[in-house]
């Protein structure tokens, strides 16, 4: 639950608790909340948050690598074996399982976290740390700077001027307060995620840019800033 309301994720986690020997233990843990979202809650129980969660976990299972649960079956059995299987699989499946963008859902449930986490970093006012989950910005629009640390301090303090501060509750996250806009050519998405204060304002955004093919060659999703700022009209 920690991991799903503040945003974390895998590596984030065991940082934070110092889990480094105990990785394979988290992960089959989390196979196990995942597996009881799925299999035994009912869908007449399932609200939209639960719905996320699961997206959220299932996708967060795929992305990690399965060797860590083979280590931890060997540490708890020095004679373990992995499974064979005489499966014949067409060549490229290999590679086709690892595609984290190839599900649409489960890739668009880590995109959002990401950027949830640049928004928890962002409303306790920590520029530099809402930054360092993201990556560089390959190319500013309009020959704009590019998002520093100082300049996105700026557009924080012009949005408080007028909001309080940024909601991160289930509201909040609901999904119908992202947008996702896949580039012509296939091979970005934009993302507009609204702000959402407590006046219900909600004219500010966030946009960022997501490049599908350097997510699917690092194995996560690579998440840049393209935009902090109020709705234009």
């Amino acid at each position: 639950r920690e991991m799903f309301e503040e945003y974390r994720s895998f590596a984030d986690y065991i940082k934070l608790y110092e889990l480094q020997r105990a990785e394979g233990l988290l992960l089959r843990h989390l196979s196990g909340v995942h597996k009881v979202l799925t299999q035994t809650v009912p869908d007449s129980a399932k609200n939209e948050v639960v719905r996320e969660m699961e997206e959220f976990f299932g996708a967060l299972i795929a992305q990690v690598d399965s060797s860590l649960m083979e280590e931890w079956e060997r540490l708890r059995n020095p004679d373990y074996q992995p499974a064979e299987t005489a499966e014949v699989r067409p060549p490229g499946a290999e590679e086709a399982a690892r595609d984290i963008t190839r599900d649409p859902a489960a890739f668009t449930a880590l995109v959002r976290n990401t950027i949830f986490i640049f928004l928890r970093a962002l409303s306790s006012g920590d520029c530099e740390s809402a930054l360092v989950g993201l990556s560089a910005q390959a190319s500013p629009p309009d020959d704009a700077p590019p998002w520093t640390a100082a300049r996105l301090r700026q557009a924080l303090d012009a949005y408080r001027v007028d909001h309080r501060f940024i909601r991160l509750d289930p509201v909040a996250r609901n999904r119908h307060h992202t947008y996702v806009l896949p580039s012509e050519d296939k091979t970005r998405w934009r993302i507009q995620q609204v702000l959402v204060d407590p006046d219900e304002l909600n004219d500010w955004i966030a946009e960022f840019d997501v490049d599908l093919a350097r997510s699917r060659e690092t194995a996560e999703p690579v998440v840049s800033l393209h935009h902090f700022g109020p709705l234009t009209p």
